[in-house]
């Protein structure tokens, strides 16, 4: 690992407003400069089917992102909350990287996040998120957590960050996840 920490981060959002996609936009401007952050979304994964990969194997899509999983010291993962639960697309997008072989999330250190216009943002979202990412072996921070409740209320429509505490937040998580991916597993 080098000094200058390469992070990737995937909105689980495909609206191109999305609160998640801007949550983690504002994370690469608060970011120091030992880290720098890649934003990519799960959009145009097609749905699993096994029956497809049996036939054509997984998609190039696919392995792309999980080479992008591979290659980073870390992964933030931002999530909507769509029903009290994970989107499906980052679902999806997760059920076809378990496919990969030598899978991308076993060991890595990933972070989650997430932003909703509800008052709760994403917590619960998040704790399934967690569920799955046990399953794919993933080393998922604990904590501080990272809920922005009211998310309308705190991004422009530009899809800017224009909630101060909510930004003193952000670098006090990125901190810790910096630490928790330095520390070395």
């Amino acid at each position: 690992m080098s000094d200058k920490l390469n992070i990737f981060a995937i909105s689980g959002s495909l609206r191109s407003k999305s609160f998640n996609t801007s949550l983690l936009r504002a994370m690469q401007n608060i970011a120091d400069a030992t880290m720098s952050i890649d934003i990519a979304t799960p959009k145009g994964i097609p749905v699993y089917d096994g029956d497809d990969e049996d036939a054509s194997g997984v998609p190039q899509i696919v392995t792309e992102l999980a080479e992008k999983i591979r290659a980073a010291d870390g992964v933030i993962i931002a999530t909507p909350e769509y029903n009290f639960s994970i989107p499906g697309g980052l679902k999806n997008a997760n059920d076809w990287i378990s496919r990969v072989k030598d899978q991308p999330f076993a060991n890595k250190p990933i972070g989650i996040v997430g932003a909703a216009a509800g008052p709760l943002g994403t917590a619960r979202s998040q704790y399934q998120l967690r569920q799955n990412l046990v399953g794919l072996s993933a080393l998922t921070m604990s904590k501080p957590e990272v809920f922005v409740g009211s998310a309308h209320s705190k991004f422009a429509d530009d899809g800017s960050l224009t909630d101060e505490e909510t930004g003193k937040f952000l670098k006090l998580w990125l901190d810790a996840f910096d630490a928790w991916v330095r520390r070395g597993f």
